[in-house]
C-alpha cells in the first residue's frame, strides 16, 4: 500500500522481456534505499514490484505478464523518462494523499497541458487503441473531487466528462516539479489507478439485492442529513 506521494525520481532498464534494473537519480533517492530489503515493495510509476535484488543505487524487479500488459512497462525504451518512486508506507506512517494500491487498472494518456498562475492543468483520456479498457475499468470511478493516481501520484480529479471519456486534475508547482508528471508531452501514455475506495463501493452495490434510490429523504432517514 502507497500515499501517492513520491520520494524521488529513477531510472529504469530493461534488462529482459520481464526483468528491470531500478537505479535512484536524485539527491532524494536516500529516502529509497536507506533500508530496502529484499521482498520489500516499491511503486515504480504507479506500479508495485516486488525487490528481488539490491544494487549499490538501486534494486532489480520483475514484472508478470498481467502487469506489462496492463502498465506501460513494455512499452518504455532505454533512455525514457524517468520513473516515479515510492516506498509502500508503515503502520502510524502520515497518509498525506490517499490509499495507492500499486494495482494499475489501465493505460491513459496526456490529451492536454497548461500553465496557470497557481497550477498546472493537465487532461487525460483513454488512448485510441485502449479505449475499451479505458471505459471499462477507469471511466466508472471518475469522480469531481476524487482522487485517481497517475503514475504513482496522489490527484484529485478537479473536473471530467461525464461519459468518462477524460478527466482534469489541477497540479501543484511542487508536484509538477518533483516527479515525472514535467517530462510529458501531449499523447504520452500514463499509468492510471483508480480510487480503491470507489471500487468497493461498486462492487457492494451491484450485488445489493435491494439498491435504494439515493435521495434527500432517503438520506434524512438514515442520519446523513
Amino acid at each position: 500500500m502507497f500515499t501517492g506521494l513520491i520520494q524521488s525520481l529513477g531510472s529504469i532498464r530493461l534488462l529482459g522481456k520481464d526483468r528491470f534494473a531500478l537505479s535512484v537519480s536524485c539527491e532524494n533517492g536516500t529516502v529509497i534505499l536507506q533500508d530496502l530489503a529484499i521482498g520489500d515493495s516499491v511503486a515504480v510509476d504507479g506500479i508495485c514490484l516486488t525487490v528481488e535484488e539490491i544494487l549499490p543505487d538501486g534494486f532489480l524487479a520483475t514484472a508478470s505478464p498481467e502487469t506489462l500488459q496492463r502498465t506501460t512497462l513494455s512499452n518504455r525504451s532505454q533512455g525514457s523518462a524517468p520513473v516515479n518512486l515510492e516506498t509502500s508506507i508503515r503502520v502510524g506512517s502520515k497518509l498525506g494523499g490517499h490509499f495507492v494500491t500499486g494495482h494499475v487498472d489501465g493505460i491513459g494518456c496526456l490529451i492536454s497541458s497548461y500553465e496557470t498562475e497557481k497550477a498546472w492543468e493537465l487532461r487525460f483520456g483513454a488512448p485510441v487503441d485502449l479505449s475499451r479498457e479505458w471505459h471499462r475499468h477507469i471511466a466508472p470511478y471518475l469522480v469531481p473531487k476524487g482522487s485517481i493516481a497517475i503514475n504513482g501520484i496522489s490527484l484529485t480529479v478537479a473536473d471530467c466528462d461525464p461519459e468518462g471519456n477524460w478527466f482534469q486534475a489541477a497540479v501543484i508547482p511542487h508536484t509538477y516539479k518533483e516527479t515525472n508528471l514535467s517530462y510529458l508531452e501531449i499523447g504520452d501514455l500514463v499509468n492510471v489507478e483508480s480510487d480503491i475506495l470507489g471500487k468497493y463501493v461498486a462492487k457492494l452495490l451491484s450485488h445489493s439485492p435491494h439498491t435504494p434510490d439515493i435521495s434527500l429523504s432517503f438520506l434524512t432517514e438514515h442520519g446523513y442529513i
